[in-house]
């Protein structure tokens, strides 16, 4: 084995490109290894902040059982099941290191695709495409809808149904030609609606509600508990929020077409939002409607965190995503659907 001093000697002869990729390389292995033993703690201590649950039956009845791997394991008095600190998260049942999975996250932080995501963490396309939507399975159940409160500005953004991934033969649809998403002009079903609310605060609900054109019921059935009271709601003429603004006692401020601005109220923010996220949605070159949801809840996590920096925002992503007990089997993706509020 070399000495330290004799690789020392031979960095001094690399070029300096060649000093800077090992620097490079060194910081971000030093990183990772406190990061990954971070990440044991931060997940032990959110998801057993109000004591050790079992996360089979919700027993409180729990001891220690012994080590595996180095992981501690724990057993249930009343369903006598065992579990670790990550049982039914994202990583659960895992065969790869978790330093991996840390790895992926920084990907999915940079928006890289699922097969360039694959390549730099060295594992194959399929299992990238699972532990993408496993982890974004993980932290829909972590942010929830949400809430806003104050002056809130509403709209809807859509997306063409898309079908990617689906066999020929259990397409609902013929399939479209290359460039032709959408055959109807306008708005039709052929088109999912998003809603997003965005208040002063920063806090966003951005959730897919129905194909077409949305009602004032299914707007109801979005924003019931999630909007605070007597809030001022800034919307475009669209007659639904008028409607729904009444049966939630909010005092309505609607920009009149062809206006972008009356004194303080608007709906800039909110169009500016949604130019960033189809600006971000196009990078992916087209997203399965039924994974929509939960390319929906990445964005607004990025936009949550952006002003963190990008070693926190991955531990972070990772700790979050592991802290929920929402443990999705490959074969359930097999049978997912598209599905609303």
């Amino acid at each position: 084995m070399p000495s330290i001093k004799s690789i020392l000697t031979d960095i001094q002869t690399l070029p300096l490109n060649q000093v800077e990729e090992l620097l490079s390389y060194l910081e971000e292995f030093l990183v990772s290894n406190s990061q990954v033993e971070q990440i044991y703690e931060d997940v032990k201590e959110f998801r057993f902040s109000k004591g050790k649950v079992c996360p089979h039956c919700s027993s409180e009845l729990i001891s220690k059982n012994g080590k595996y791997n180095g992981k501690q394991r724990y057993i249930c008095k009343d369903c006598k099941r065992t579990f670790t600190d990550f049982t039914n998260s994202a990583v659960y049942r895992s065969k790869k290191s978790l330093d991996k999975w840390l790895k992926y996250a920084k990907c999915m932080i940079m928006g890289l695709s699922i097969r360039k995501s694959a390549k730099i963490v060295g594992i194959n396309i399929a299992t990238s495409f699972f532990w993408r939507h496993k982890i974004l399975d993980c932290i829909s159940a972590f942010l929830g809808t949400g809430h806003v409160d104050g002056l809130i500005e509403a709209d809807e953004v859509f997306f063409a149904e898309n079908f990617k991934g689906t066999k020929t033969i259990n397409m609902p649809r013929e399939s479209h030609k290359r460039g032709k998403s959408i055959k109807k002009r306008g708005i039709s079903k052929e088109q999912i609606c998003v809603a997003t609310a965005l208040d002063r605060q920063g806090n966003l609900i951005i959730e897919p509600l129905c194909k077409g054109r949305m009602t004032y019921k299914e707007l109801e059935n979005l924003y019931k508990g999630h909007i605070g009271e007597n809030s001022i709601l800034c919307t475009d003429s669209h007659k639904s929020y008028i409607r729904f603004a009444t049966d939630f006692n909010l005092d309505h401020k609607r920009i009149k077409t062809g206006k972008h601005k009356e004194d303080i109220y608007h709906i800039q923010h909110i169009n500016s939002l949604h130019s960033n996220l189809k600006r971000w949605m196009g990078r992916f070159n087209g997203v399965a409607s039924k994974y929509i949801s939960n390319y929906m809840h990445w964005f607004k996590w990025l936009k949550i965190f952006e002003n963190d920096k990008d070693s926190i925002k991955t531990k972070n992503f990772i700790v979050q995503s592991n802290v929920v007990y929402a443990y999705t089997k490959v074969k359930d993706f097999k049978l997912r659907t598209l599905q609303f509020v």
